[in-house]
């Protein structure tokens, strides 16, 4: 029997917009000591990122000036504030809203360049260490060298992805040398599939959804001792990668003034797929900020594998399709069926709550956001920026929920994390702003 509100349910069957507060959550010091990762395992992925720095630095030019660290801006966003207010007949604006801009994130464009790159650095660098005299204290420009990619190109790495996982493994794969093999669904972007083609990697499309491209990619991998598979719904690694984003995210508020503590709280609104970007991200902003940061993940009406799995305490046992839904959206990088089991046992406890929202709001967002800020995301990007307005139209049970007072709720930074869109072609950026405009003067007609 599947335990869930029966308003929510319909809601959820109904591919209405919804919201869930999460009562599972549990912040004490034993809950942190159960979980199967700690401070301790961010710290040492936040490390290895820096050991490679000069590497990245020398084989992609464009991480030069940030000293070959893999970090995007943040940056403020007042005027879709003030026009998000509008649109959506919300009382008022933040006062503090800023986006985090991970579509801006060099090599790959994406959130996934935080993770995905993160593994295949560590899979290279354990690989140099076995079969070489390499050590964690040599100099890592070394692995640019002709000997060590004709080493890594012994080894393949493989990926199930709807997109933008892919691509930054891919890229990075391709860089060190490795054979790679990225298993696509059917919802995938076609140029995706195209760029990664045109770095020499394999790309193996499938008819289904993405847990199908991640069973074929993992059950392939298995057959190869040489293949290292780089598995979304499990990968400690992914999901540490991700993680340092936080300790990048605290020194930028920082130097931008912004204050955390219980008094001035951290609302972070996360693009949700399979979970293991917003749930890394979630899990280091826990670790440094504690009680300060409530984290909401965002995910598309169509696809709201995370939501549903917390909800109902089912984790990665449920899918999408038990409830009829049918994971077809626009956000292709969020069109998961079922979440990712790990990602599910680290929030149940850690997660704030969940939201879902429209395609055509994704569009219309997007539009807002390209003619407010001059910014141009793709619109699984958008997922986010729709949480200010459920803050905003929820205000009472968000307060009591998340024992904050009225001065609390009014005082909050709000930070929208933008997944991805630099890397959209001209073209196809353009269709999607035209849909948006399109929308937007519909429904102001």
């Amino acid at each position: 029997m599947l335990q869930l509100p029966s308003a929510l349910l319909e809601q959820l069957q109904n591919y209405i917009p919804t919201w869930w507060l999460n009562p599972k959550q549990d912040h004490s010091a034993e809950m942190f000591r159960s979980l199967p990762l700690n401070a301790q395992d961010i710290a040492q992925a936040s490390a290895r990122l820096k050991r490679f720095a000069p590497y990245i630095a020398q084989v992609f030019p464009q991480t030069q000036a940030a000293k070959g660290l893999i970090e995007s801006p943040l940056t403020p966003i007042p005027n879709f504030a003030k026009a998000l207010t509008g649109f959506a007949d919300c009382d008022e604006a933040p006062q503090q809203l800023w986006l985090k801009q991970d579509n801006q994130l060099p090599i790959s464009g994406s959130i996934k360049a935080r993770g995905g790159i993160y593994e295949v650095l560590k899979t290279a660098e354990e690989i140099a260490c076995r079969e070489t005299s390499f050590t964690p204290q040599s100099d890592y420009r070394q692995l640019a060298h002709p000997d060590y990619q004709r080493l890594f190109s012994q080894y393949q790495i493989a990926v199930g992805s709807t997109g933008n996982l892919g691509l930054s493994i891919g890229i990075m794969s391709a860089q060190l040398g490795f054979k790679t093999t990225v298993h696509m669904s059917a919802d995938a972007r076609e140029w995706k599939k195209q760029k990664l083609r045109d770095l020499g990697v394999t790309v193996k499309e499938y008819a289904d959804d993405y847990a199908v491209a991640v069973a074929h990619g993992r059950q392939q991998a298995e057959q190869d001792p040489h293949c290292h598979f780089i598995d979304d719904e499990h990968s400690h690694d992914l999901f540490l990668g991700y993680s340092v984003a936080a300790e990048r995210l605290q020194l930028q508020l920082q130097q931008a003034q912004i204050q955390v503590d219980r008094q001035h709280p951290l609302i972070v609104y996360l693009p949700c797929g399979v979970g293991g970007g917003p749930g890394g991200i979630a899990f280091g902003l826990k670790q440094r900020f504690g009680d300060a940061v409530h984290c909401f993940f965002a995910e598309p009406t169509h696809s709201p594998c995370c939501l549903l799995g917390l909800a109902s305490h089912r984790h990665a046992e449920i899918s999408i399709r038990d409830l009829g839904l049918d994971n077809h959206t626009a956000a292709d990088g969020l069109a998961v069926g079922r979440p990712s089991q790990l990602v599910c046992e680290m929030m149940q406890p850690l997660l704030d709550g969940c939201y879902t929202v429209a395609d055509e709001t994704l569009y219309q967002l997007l539009a807002l956001m390209q003619q407010q800020q001059q910014i141009q995301l793709e619109p699984s990007a958008l997922a986010g920026a729709w949480g200010p307005v459920i803050w905003n139209r929820h205000a009472a049970e968000l307060t009591a929920q998340l024992g904050l007072t009225a001065q609390q709720h009014q005082q909050a930074t709000h930070l929208i994390w933008a997944t991805g869109g630099s890397m959209v072609p001209e073209a196809e950026m353009q269709h999607y702003i035209a849909q948006g405009e399109a929308l937007l003067q519909s429904r102001n007609v």
